[in-house]
């Protein structure tokens, strides 16, 4: 089996001898037969080595067990495919084609690791930005309904102040009388003053009189026409003593209350 005159670094000229042995019929093999399935399969795996990370560290579609155990199983494929590639790629020598085999899928195997590190920061930012803007939608949300319910505390207690004022003046200021016929009681009520776009509370004193009606007690009179004292409404407004019926000036004269007797 001949050996070839380039070494692996030299593209160009190892890729047109490979291109020659090929097409020499003289020599035993067909090496592009082999370098370009096993190209193939090594990029197709490797394609789906890369989609995998994606969706496992990025996308988080998949599980990372999952994700791993994928890449795990696709791995001998790859290295299948690569070990085609650098067996036609070094014309059927076996120690060649092993050492760049292994340089091959170091260097794919440090890129994987490179780029899954990568994967997993970018997917580490992803995750940073969303708690950051779910926390900030937090506080923004916590913010609004401490203000508000510090704007209702406001409003309550300024309720609170307004009721005591309306109790306190109602108790101070209020006063009845009984005598003389009448009561008097004071009442008080916010009133909301607009000042140069500030409201402003003040409560104000309003009394008002409150009449009260006092049972009238019926005053005696005397008969017209036997002068007894009697009260008529107790006899049905005729007199006792005489029969006679009680006059109606006399009637309502004993209706009027005492003071004004």
């Amino acid at each position: 089996m001949p050996h070839s005159e380039y070494k692996a670094r030299q593209v160009r000229a190892k890729t047109h001898e490979v291109y020659e042995y090929d097409h020499d019929d003289a020599k035993p093999g067909k090496p592009l037969h082999i370098l370009i399935p096993g190209g193939l399969i090594a990029l197709a795996t490797l394609g789906l080595i890369i989609l995998i990370g994606y969706l496992t560290w990025i996308d988080e579609s998949l599980s990372q067990e999952l994700g791993i155990m994928l890449c795990l199983i696709l791995s001998p494929f790859y290295v299948g495919g690569v070990f085609l590639f650098s067996y036609g790629y070094e014309l059927y020598d076996i120690p060649r084609a092993l050492r760049l085999t292994a340089i091959i899928v170091f260097v794919t195997l440090a890129s994987v690791v490179i780029i899954a590190v990568l994967f997993a920061v970018l997917g580490n930012m992803k995750g940073g930005s969303s708690s950051s803007s779910s926390r900030s939608s937090s506080k923004s949300s916590s913010s609004s309904n401490k203000s508000a319910k510090l704007s209702s505390e406001s409003k309550s207690e300024l309720g609170g102040m307004v009721a005591g004022g309306l109790s306190g003046k109602k108790s101070s200021g209020g006063s009845s009388s009984s005598g003389g016929g009448g009561s008097y009681s004071s009442g008080s009520g916010p009133i909301f003053v607009n000042t140069g776009g500030r409201t402003r509370v003040e409560t104000r004193e309003v009394t008002k009189e409150v009449i009260k009606e006092v049972p009238k007690e019926p005053m005696p009179i005397k008969c017209p026409y036997c002068s007894r004292s009697y009260i008529p409404v107790e006899h049905k407004y005729i007199c006792p003593s005489c029969g006679g019926a009680t006059p109606k000036e006399l009637i309502e004269e004993s209706q009027l209350p005492k003071d004004k007797e």
